[in-house]
């Protein structure tokens, strides 16, 4: 009986929204490139309600910024944004590696390693798709958000996932960052495995220290 049920169409505005979204992490739309709701209106041939939808939900998610002239701007990354993240990541993080092991089956962790093996198998090539390597990085916290079993501290991690998956694509770059990432990944998970509580989240805690110091080098680099 499913296959007969009508399907209802994506909204304009959620396409928009991931359209745009894409965009903006594939670095079609630059850091502090003005998007203009009639050109793009046109572009995609369509009203600038669902335009002004999607705005307002990639705003609510901080991708775009809108200024004092109510120009819509693309968020750039500063130096400040950057240690305010991390700071809340640095507690929010290693507290839920931390519940991770408390409360994650055995099953769980398997899961873990699954991801941290199709990384490697990954990167061994010379040629790889880094959108899907950055994909399963993300796959990997969000795990341990899931495993720890906290729904407010999910709820505050989700909150800045669009800035994270920005972040991490930007964290990429540079020589090696694959495995480094990878490397210290996997140490994260040897102390989730031997079940130590203080030496995962000092494992999480560094390696969240060395993504900041690199991102500020890169934006540095790029301002």
């Amino acid at each position: 009986m499913e296959s007969y049920f009508v399907k209802k169409p994506t909204p304009f505005y959620d396409q928009l929204y991931h359209a745009i979204k894409k965009m903006i992490i594939d670095g079609v739309y630059k850091p502090g490139e003005r998007i203009v709701e009639s050109k793009l209106a046109k572009e995609m041939n369509l009203s600038r309600t669902p335009i002004r939808e999607a705005i307002r939900a990639l705003e609510n998610e901080g991708l775009v910024v809108i200024d004092e002239k109510s120009r819509i701007l693309v968020y750039t990354p500063t130096a400040k944004d950057v240690e305010d993240v991390y700071q809340c990541r640095m507690a929010l993080e290693s507290l839920a590696v931390k519940l991770t092991i408390r409360r994650a089956s055995d099953a769980d962790i398997q899961q873990l390693e699954r991801t941290l093996n199709q990384v490697k198998t990954m990167i061994e090539q010379q040629a790889y798709p880094k959108d899907e390597v950055i994909e399963l990085n993300s796959q990997f916290h969000n795990l341990i958000y899931q495993y720890s079993g906290n729904h407010l501290l999910q709820k505050h991690l989700n909150g800045l996932k669009s800035l994270l998956h920005l972040y991490r694509v930007l964290n990429f770059q540079g020589e090696n960052r694959d495995w480094i990432i990878y490397n210290e990944h996997h140490e994260i998970y040897r102390w989730i495995k031997e079940r130590d509580e203080e030496k995962a989240a000092e494992a999480m805690i560094q390696h969240l220290i060395h993504d900041y110091n690199h991102l500020i080098e890169v934006i540095q680099t790029s301002g």
